[in-house]
């Protein structure tokens, strides 16, 4: 195995790619950080591995991919988090097809998708995508203005669901919203001024619930489109939700009834 110096081409690569989220979409990339992440990691995703000669130690080296030993000071300077684990993981970036997402499997179950406008907050993503694969969400569809998905931040908070989630992006928010409404799928739009509350609709059908960004919610032109707007309803002084909150109320309705 290659041992690599702090002034290797591959090290500055690393770090340009951790900086740089044109650089990671420009080379196909993405990468993950730690040992749950590597172990979880779909082999004919992984392209090279950097380890640290402890976490080597403790893990072993995988046979099928290049693999790269780093001393601990090294480690730090590609690292993105404030402790590294001693693992570094770079990924070719999955893609799926955005029509199979919205018409769902040739199975009994029915869809259940996320539309999210504009989502900014890394952590927010994140979460939305993990407690999805929780509740059950069958693919989230995302518009170009939201956060890039392959941000290490965004990436670590999915804690692996990123590799089991179906997501895909699209540039007209509108005409994404018209084809699944032609693939019968009602489409729910969270807002403030819903007429009904979350829990009085039927969500055993095919069903897609629209998130929008978390200070200005939904586009008009997005809202205007749903078929239904739904509430969540609040006590106190609070106004609103976070997107990755709201988000779990309403899918976990939504899995709660299909159970």
């Amino acid at each position: 195995m290659e041992k690599l110096g702090a002034g290797n081409k591959k090290i500055k690569q690393i770090q340009s790619w951790q900086r740089s989220a044109k650089d990671r979409r420009e080379a196909g990339i993405f990468i993950v950080e730690g040992t749950k992440m590597y172990k979880e990691a779909p082999s004919e995703w992984i392209k090279e591995v950097y380890f640290t000669q402890k976490v080597l130690a403790e893990l072993g080296e995988p046979g099928n991919v290049p693999c790269y030993l780093v001393e601990d000071s090294v480690f730090e300077k590609i690292s993105d988090t404030q402790t590294p684990q001693g693992v570094l993981t770079v990924l070719r970036r999955p893609e799926y097809d955005i029509d199979k997402i919205i018409t769902g499997n040739t199975g009994d179950e029915a869809q259940l998708l996320l539309l999210l406008e504009n989502i900014q907050d890394p952590g927010n993503l994140g979460t939305i995508l993990r407690v999805g694969e929780a509740a059950g969400v069958t693919g989230i569809i995302m518009t170009k203005g939201t956060v890039d998905i392959f941000n290490p931040k965004v990436v670590r908070s999915t804690m692996g669901s990123i590799y089991r989630m179906p997501f895909a992006f699209t540039e007209d928010v509108c005409e994404t919203i018209n084809r699944m409404k032609k693939a019968g799928v009602t489409t729910y739009a969270a807002h403030l001024h819903g007429s009904e509350v979350y829990t009085e609709y039927d969500y055993s059908k095919p069903t897609v619930f629209m998130i929008g960004n978390e200070g200005n919610g939904l586009t008009d032109a997005a809202t205007e489109m749903a078929d239904k707007r739904l509430l969540i309803p609040m006590e106190g002084s609070v106004e609103s939700l976070n997107a990755g909150i709201a988000t779990a109320v309403l899918i976990y309705e939504a899995h709660r009834q299909r159970a």
